[in-house]
């Protein structure tokens, strides 16, 4: 019942429910099934410090490869929060990090690389990837391929000098 009450509230923007009711289920259980989702609600709590530290103190090799993804696809959030750009870059590269990769975390890996990649300044880079995104995709859970093409028609748009 209570993760049942921590996902619904976390999926209706109630952090601090979600915290609450996962991190008891957490307890409960000894499990870090949702860990990456109460690292996420410390994120929009404004504790991102609090985010990295749940990913870094985490036994991930007991985590399912999902639940890998997601929780380094925030901790890299939480990197950037910090301002931490470059880090968030890379804490994301590795295995999974391949264009031709259809997994069922692909999409949202490769959207959350490239929109790292343009918060670092690296526009290029981020159109290849949230079009590579927008390839794995095939459930339409991201907005990629607008992003790509949003951030192709600003590097072709004339600037006013």
């Amino acid at each position: 019942m209570r993760e049942a009450l921590g996902l619904v509230a976390y999926h209706a923007g109630n952090w601090s429910e979600a915290l609450s009711e996962l991190r008891a289920v957490r307890r409960m259980t000894r499990s870090d099934e949702h860990i990456a989702i109460i690292a996420d609600a410390e994120r929009a709590l404004g504790r991102p410090e609090r985010a990295l530290d749940l990913a870094k103190e985490t036994d991930t090799a007991k985590l399912n490869k999902a639940t890998q993804v997601e929780l380094a696809i925030v901790a890299a959030g939480a990197r950037r929060d910090l301002g931490q750009l470059d880090a968030a870059v890379v804490s994301l590269q590795g295995d999974d990090l391949k264009p031709e990769k259809r997994d069922p975390w692909s999409a949202r890996l490769f959207y959350a690389y490239a929109d790292n990649l343009e918060a670092a300044g690296r526009k290029d880079d981020a159109i290849r990837w949230f079009l590579n995104a927008a390839e794995a995709d095939a459930e339409d859970e991201t907005d990629a391929a607008e992003r790509a093409a949003d951030l192709s028609n600003e590097k072709e748009a004339p600037t006013d000098e």
